[in-house]
This record gives structure tokens, C-alpha cells and sequence, in this order.
């Protein structure tokens, strides 16, 4: 029999296939059912912990459990997990011990208006203080007007302006008595007091004051002088009278108001004696009611303030008597509804969180055309609410918001509270406005959000790490081993229960379970995606609904699966067509010289198929390049040339270490119009080289996934069950013939969980699935003969695939030095050369 090419024309041998060929009991690991001890659901009891978090639920207890600053939790882990549901829970159980926080409050400040004051106050004390100043209010509306329109300062007040009317008749009573000695009339005007001459009682006209002789007109005139300048004095007391007179009504205005406010202010200072900041602003309530008494006695409106006042009493408090209502700004409610103070701590999860719904904002109504404000319209945001306690955010919801992120930032770091708008952090803001007075803050926080937003803050994010100084990783699975089963079900009871659907029996609990390490991907773990698990629940329960019965059962789970694969798979079933009408090409029978079959997945939401791709490769002499087609046309990813490159090497150093590579290759994904990424076409890509180098056919019956290692080993890969079947459902449809199969990475058998339909045909014969460790055993079964392994020497035994690529590559070699002494002998060569390197330097 003659080495190389015609080694192609061996006999196969089915020893590597028989030895790699896997039985179908390790296909699929079912979940018995009669090892579950209960008949249905409603006999299970609830889980009361995290299953399968147990590191994540460590971090949490310790992150809820230390009091310092910093210590805020950032729970992160992929979509679906629960992450929520089990830190809102834990943190209500440990809050629900802590001790209740304080209640705020903004009242008026009569000393800086624009700055209201914030009063802290224990449980259930903010609702009180607000009631007792507004009673405080009305009261106030009663007895100031009443005290008054008493008799008591009616004549107080009469007596005043008695005595400033007696003093001006009196000396305006004193000066016309002079200025009648002295022939002068002093008159009342329309527009105020005159002088003029008199004579036997007659005012004189002008004819009949010339008519008088000169000495007396002199006379008369030097005395009119002389009046008009009392006259003035006169008139210019009378200001200052008035001013004396205002000020002793204002004084008895104060003691009549301080008489009706100081007793209603003393008796509530005394129920509020306790409270410091509380006093100190009745204190500031009854002076500034003393000084402005005036706005709670009745007044005539008319025109635009009666407008004013109207719209006034249609807000809280009711026009200028707001600035004595209180403000609760937080108010602490007994745990689960009822009366009485609050009990524990609150867990507050912000949903939207802006910056005004975080540190809350300053509301502003419209008044003739015209934006006010005052303390009043100040409310809480999702700090406020939640100080004392715990906060919980989402964190991409945080990061999406502008100037949120930021402003969180600064109240965790600053340890309190400041109100102020997106245009007041920026600074654009021009108008007057309120700058509310700080609340200190003490809260435990928790972020909630996948890891690559935890890993891109903690690495651009130097403030990120100093406040949340605790992580917990949320898993996406856990064991299946280790009496996680009997968990996993009460598990599903709770959901089921939480659901509020009908019980599921012990069968429809296995399948959950056989599912869910599908979903996991591996045979020996099981999902722990909590939305997941819901959906299926609530999916079979419809199914079972739907066929009328009162427990569901495996079938009805089944219904539930094939259910939602229907709804998604539209585009697997057009690709599987267009396979089958020989639209896309993938042969799954004879054989072929360096063509394949790979496998990939494609992944659309929640639901993932395998695509079988028919692989090509193509070899002659050269400089021992191995060109990725897809690489050059941009079409593959970084993962996808990494593959090819360890390729490449894996095969300069068995075949070429000690002579050049002198080929040239060329990879190509036949009939791929996207993009390609990932390297668990590798080995197929690898198989496709040695079959082209080697002129050995490889079986198209036969479809290969695994990546490959330098040292020629098949390395595990992803989507390992998808990838069969997609390759099964294609020869299923073309007819079974029991040559078929699929190769997989050994490593990949633990992770097997496949459709039904599959194990059977595999227990029947009919497929196969094939687990291989290496190049080696893979190109064996591939191609139904010995790989060969080297001798001492390096050499391949006769009549394998290894001796014949060696040859191939060594003959490569002989041409390519031949080539070489050839090229240099040509006359001009070496001048061309030396030509080559000048115009390089």
C-alpha cells in the first residue's frame, strides 16, 4: 500500500468512534419523581432563604449589619435572579428591629424667610405639632379680633386719641386767641388753616384792608407774620403727635395682642416643652404675631387683593397665616397600616429615581401670572423618606437620569440632605428661591444592577468604592446535587403559592426541575433566574387550566415548553427550510475533502438554536499563512480570529517544527452573510486543515463543536445542547440513517440535557453524540482512520492522517526550498534584492 495521499483509500476503523460514542443515559439526567416526597405543592412548605445565594446572602447580612458609613450594598448579578425580592425582604426583617428614625418638619423662618428651618421630632410627633399649630391658627383668627372689639380696649383706645384731640383743640383754641387779640382770623379752609384780618368781627376784603391807613396796614401785617409763623409750628407738631399717638396705640395693640396669644402659646409650649426647636418657634410665632395683629383683624378688600386674599384661602393655611403652619415633611407610619407610632425602620425602593424624586423638590403655584413659592410647597424625596432606614435603586435607572447619580453621590458623602434643583447644581439659576435648611442623613443604601455596571463604576469611579464597600454576586445557578433537589421544590411551591395558581403535582415539579438545569446549561446545576422560573409556572398553569385540570403534571409543563418555543422558534424553522430545500448548503452524507460541518448558536432573547455552517477550507505552497476569510471581510470578532490563530500554531508546531511552514491556507464560514464571533469552531476549522493538507475526506454525516488549545485539546464550549439538536433536526428531516452525529467536547458531557426525541434516537442507534478529548480523536472518527501517533524519531506510522499531513507539508517544503535556490540563481537577482533593501531603508 503506498504512503500519503492514497492513505485516503484505508479501510475505516469504528474503534475511536465505538470508544468516544456516548450512551444515552448520559444525554439527559432526569429528575426522578418518585424520589420527591410529596404528592403535590400545597404540602410543601414555603423557603424561607436565598437557595443557591448563599454568598450573596452573606453579603447582605453583613452589609445591613454594619452601622459605619460606606458599608452600602451593591447587589449585582444577571437580570431575573431575584436580587430585589431577597434584599427588599431581608432588609424589611432587619429593619423591622431597628429603631424607628425621626420625623422632619420645615416651618417658616421669620428671620431669613428664604431659608426655612427643619425641625426633627420623634415618631409619630410631626402630625401632632402640624395639628396643634393649626388649632393654634384658628384660635388665634377668634381671640385676637375678639380682644379687640372688647370695651376694655375700645376705651383704652378712645382715652388715646381723647388726649391728642384734647391737646390740639387746646392749642389751636390758645393760638386763635391771639391771633383775635390781635385782629386776625385763623379759618378752616378746604385746604387747611389760614389767616386773615378782622375788624368789629368782619373779616376785611382787600378794597377795605387798603382803605386802612398805612401804620395799620404796617401793623397788621408785622402781627399776621408773626401768627403765621405759630401758625407753622403749630401745624408742624401735629405730625409728631400723631406718630406719639400711633405708638401708644401700637404699644396697647401689642399688650391686647400679647393678652390673647400669650396664654393659647404658653399652653402649647408646655405640651411641647421637651422639644427645644420646637419652643424656640412658638417663641418666634408669638412675636411676629404681635407685630403683625393687624392681618387677623377683619379689613376691607376691594379690586385686585380682594382677588389676592380669595386665592390666598383657597392654599393651606389660608393667605398670610401660611407662614405659621408646619411643613411635615416625613412622617414615619406604623409598619403594615394601623394607628400609633411607628415600629422599626423603613425600606423604601424608588422606582424613578430623578434627582428631585431622591432629595426631594420645591413645588411652585401660579398667582396672576406669576411662579411663588413658599415652605410649604417643599416635599420629601426618596431620602427623606427613607432615612433611618434602607434605600433601594436601581442602578442603571440611577445612571440614566442627569444629574442624579451626582447628587446621590453628594448626600452620601456629605451625610445630609440638600434640596436644590438640576439648574441650582449647575448654577443657571438667577431667581430668588428657597434654600431649605440640611436634614442629616443616616441610611443604609442598596444598589441593585448586572456586573459589568459594578465593575465600570468601580474602575472609573474612584467615590464609588468608598460608599458601597460591600458587593453581592448574584448567581444565575446553583448545585443540583447535596439534597438540592427537595429545596429546589419547595422553591417552586413558593412560587406557586405566590402565583396563586393551582398545585402541581410531583411530576410536574421533576420536569421543572430537568428544565431548569437545561436552562442552566449544565446537567449537575439548576437555574436560580427567578423570573424564569414564574413565567414557566404561570405558563403551565395555563396549559393545565386550559385542559381542564385541577393539578398540573409534566404534561402540562411540557405544553407550557413547547408553547413558548412555538412563539419564538420562527426563525429556526426558516432556516431549517431553507436547509431542506438545499437553499443553504449542509450535506449530511458521503464524504469531502477539507468541508465540515460546525455548529453555532444563535441567540434571540430568551430563546437559542443551533445553526449547523458548512466550514471549507482550501490549502496550496506558501509562506505559511493561515488566512481567515471571515477576518478579512471584517466578518469575524476578535474570539473567532483567536481560534484560528491557535490553529495556525497548533499546526506549525506538530507538523513543521523543524522546516518552514511553506502553505497557505485559507478558513471560510461557506455561506455566512453576519457577523462571526467565539472560537468553538476552532477544532471544526482545524479538522477542515489537516482533512485539505492530509487529501483524507471527512464524513459530512458527522457535525463538530469544541474549541481548540495549542496543544491540540478540545476544549469545552457553550450552547453544547442547542448546537446538537440544531444538527439533529436537520438529518431527522432528511431521514435518520444511524451514521450521523455530532462532536462534542468531553469536557461538554456533564453539561448535557437534550430534547427527548434526541435521546431516543440515540438510544435506538439511529445518532450518536460523540464526546472527544483531542485533534487526535476527533480527526479519527471524522475520517475513519488512525491520527498516528509520532515515534521516537517524530515520525508518523503509514497510513494515518498525521503522516499524511506531515508529508504534504514536508513536500511543500522541498518545492518551496527548490523554488528559493532557483530564485536566487536567476542572473539580476541578487541586485534586485539589494535594490528591495535600499528602497526599505
Amino acid at each position: 500500500m503506498t504512503d500519503g495521499p492514497a492513505a485516503a483509500v484505508l479501510a475505516p476503523t469504528t474503534s475511536a468512534a465505538d470508544a468516544a460514542r456516548l450512551p444515552a443515559r448520559s444525554l439527559f439526567t432526569p429528575c426522578d419523581a418518585d424520589e420527591l416526597d410529596f404528592a403535590t405543592t400545597a404540602e410543601l412548605e414555603p423557603l424561607d432563604e436565598a437557595i443557591g445565594q448563599q454568598r450573596a446572602a452573606e453579603a447582605v447580612h453583613y452589609a445591613m449589619g454594619m452601622r459605619h458609613a460606606g458599608y452600602n450594598l451593591f447587589a449585582f448579578g444577571p437580570t431575573g435572579t431575584g436580587k430585589y425580592d431577597f434584599v427588599r425582604s431581608y432588609a424589611e426583617r432587619i429593619a423591622a428591629g431597628w429603631e424607628a428614625p425621626s420625623e422632619w418638619c420645615y416651618v417658616h423662618n421669620f428671620a431669613e424667610p428664604h431659608k426655612p428651618r427643619a425641625i426633627r421630632l420623634p415618631p409619630g410627633k410631626a402630625r401632632p405639632f402640624h395639628d396643634d399649630t393649626r388649632q393654634l391658627i384658628d384660635e388665634l383668627r377668634h381671640a385676637i379680633p375678639a380682644a379687640f372689639e372688647a370695651e376694655e380696649y375700645r376705651n383704652r383706645k378712645n382715652v388715646i386719641q381723647e388726649q391728642f384731640k384734647e391737646r390740639q383743640e387746646e392749642r389751636f383754641n390758645a393760638l386763635q386767641a391771639r391771633a383775635r387779640e390781635r385782629d386776625v382770623a385763623l379759618i378752616r379752609t378746604p385746604v387747611g388753616l389760614a389767616l386773615a384780618p378782622i375788624k368789629d368781627g368782619e373779616v376785611l376784603g382787600p378794597k377795605e384792608f387798603e382803605q386802612l391807613s398805612a401804620e395799620e396796614r404796617h401793623r397788621r401785617a408785622s402781627d399776621s407774620e408773626a401768627l403765621q409763623k405759630e401758625l407753622e409750628a403749630f401745624l408742624g407738631e401735629i405730625p409728631g403727635w400723631e406718630k406719639e399717638q400711633r405708638e401708644q396705640i401700637k404699644t396697647l395693640n401689642r399688650e391686647t395682642t400679647m393678652y390673647a396669644v400669650g396664654h393659647l402659646i404658653d399652653e402649647l409650649k408646655k405640651r411641647w416643652a421637651e422639644f427645644a426647636a420646637v419652643l424656640a418657634h412658638l417663641d418666634a410665632v408669638r412675636d411676629d404675631v404681635i407685630d403683625n395683629a393687624d392681618d387677623f383683624l377683619p379689613q376691607e378688600q376691594s379690586g385686585p387683593q380682594l382677588m389676592l386674599a380669595s386665592a390666598d384661602r383657597g392654599q393651606a393655611g389660608g393667605g398670610p397665616f401660611r407662614r405659621y403652619t408646619v411643613n411635615v415633611l416625613v412622617e414615619q407610619a406604623r409598619r403594615g397600616g394601623g394607628a400609633g407610632p411607628a415600629e422599626g425602620a423603613p425600606v423604601i425602593y424608588e422606582d424613578h429615581p430623578t434627582q428631585p424624586n431622591l432629595v426631594g423638590r420645591i413645588e411652585h403655584m401660579a398667582q396672576f401670572g406669576t411662579l411663588v413659592t413658599d415652605f410649604t410647597l417643599i416635599k420629601a424625596g426618596a431620602l427623606h423618606r427613607a432615612n433611618g432606614g434602607c434605600l433601594i435603586v436601581d442602578a442603571r435607572k440611577l445612571l440614566m437620569h442627569a444629574y442624579a447619580y451626582e447628587t446621590f453621590k453628594r448626600a452620601l458623602r456629605s451625610g445630609c440632605i440638600r434640596i436644590e434643583s438640576p439648574a441650582e447644581s449647575l448654577g443657571w439659576t438667577s431667581t430668588t428661591t428657597l434654600e431649605p435648611e440640611a436634614i442629616p442623613l443616616d441610611l443604609k443604601v442598596v444598589l441593585l444592577g448586572d456586573p459589568t455596571i459594578y465593575y465600570l463604576l468601580t474602575f472609573y469611579d474612584p467615590e464609588f468604592s468608598e460608599l458601597f464597600r460591600v458587593a453581592a454576586d448574584f448567581g444565575g445557578r446553583m448545585d443540583r446535587g447535596g439534597g438540592n433537589t427537595g429545596r429546589y421544590a419547595r422553591l417552586i411551591g413558593g412560587i406557586v403559592r405566590n402565583a396563586g395558581v393551582r398545585p402541581f403535582d410531583r411530576s410536574a415539579v421533576a420536569r421543572i426541575v430537568e428544565q431548569s438545569a437545561r436552562i442552566a446549561g449544565d446537567a449537575e446545576k439548576l437555574s436560580t433566574h427567578m423570573d424564569t422560573l414564574d413565567d414557566l409556572v404561570r405558563e403551565t398553569d395555563y396549559w393545565a387550566g386550559d385542559a381542564g385540570a385541577e393539578v398540573a403534571t409534566a404534561a402540562h409543563v411540557d405544553a407550557a415548553i413547547a408553547a413558548k418555543i412555538f412563539r419564538s422558534d420562527s426563525l429556526r424553522e426558516r432556516i431549517q427550510e431553507e436547509i431542506r430545500r438545499e437553499t443553504i448548503v449542509i450535506e449530511t452524507e458521503g464524504a469531502r475533502v477539507g468541508q465540515v460541518n460546525g455548529l453555532a448558536v444563535i441567540q434571540l432573547n430568551h430563546f437559542a438554536f443551533g445553526r449547523p455552517s458548512r466550514i471549507s477550507c482550501r490549502v496550496r505552497l506558501g509562506k505559511g499563512e493561515v488566512v481567515d476569510i471571515e477576518r478579512e471581510v471584517a466578518l469575524g470578532g476578535p474570539l473567532h480570529t483567536k481560534g484560528v490563530l491557535i490553529l495556525a500554531s497548533y499546526l506549525g508546531t506538530r507538523y513543521a517544527s523543524e522546516q518552514p511552514l511553506s502553505l497557505s491556507a485559507s478558513l471560510v464560514f461557506e455561506q455566512s452573510y453576519g457577523g462571526v464571533d467565539g472560537d468553538s469552531a476552532s477544532s471544526a476549522e482545524l479538522y477542515a486543515l489537516i482533512s485539505a493538507l492530509a487529501e483524507i475526506p471527512i464524513r459530512q454525516s458527522l457535525a463538530v463543536t469544541g474549541s481548540v488549545d495549542q496543544l491540540g485539546r478540545v476544549q469545552a464550549i457553550g450552547g453544547v445542547n442547542e448546537k446538537i439538536e440544531g444538527f439533529f433536526d436537520v438529518c431527522a428531516a432528511r431521514g435518520l440513517s444511524g451514521d450521523q452525529g455530532v462532536l462534542i467536547p468531553a469536557a461538554n458531557v456533564k453539561h448535557l440535557m437534550l430534547r427527548k426525541d434526541v435521546v431516543e434516537a440515540c438510544a435506538e442507534g439511529r445518532f450518536a453524540v460523540y464526546g472527544v478529548a483531542s485533534i487526535d480523536e476527533g480527526i479519527e472518527i471524522l475520517t475513519g482512520i488512525p491520527a498516528g501517533r509520532p515515534d521516537d524519531t517524530g515520525g508518523y506510522p503509514i497510513g494515518t492522517v498525521n503522516r499524511a499531513v506531515a508529508l504534504r507539508l514536508a513536500r511543500f517544503a522541498s518545492v518551496a526550498r527548490r523554488l528559493a535556490r532557483d530564485e536566487r540563481r536567476r542572473p539580476g537577482a541578487a541586485r534586485e534584492k539589494k535594490d528591495e533593501r535600499e528602497r526599505g531603508t
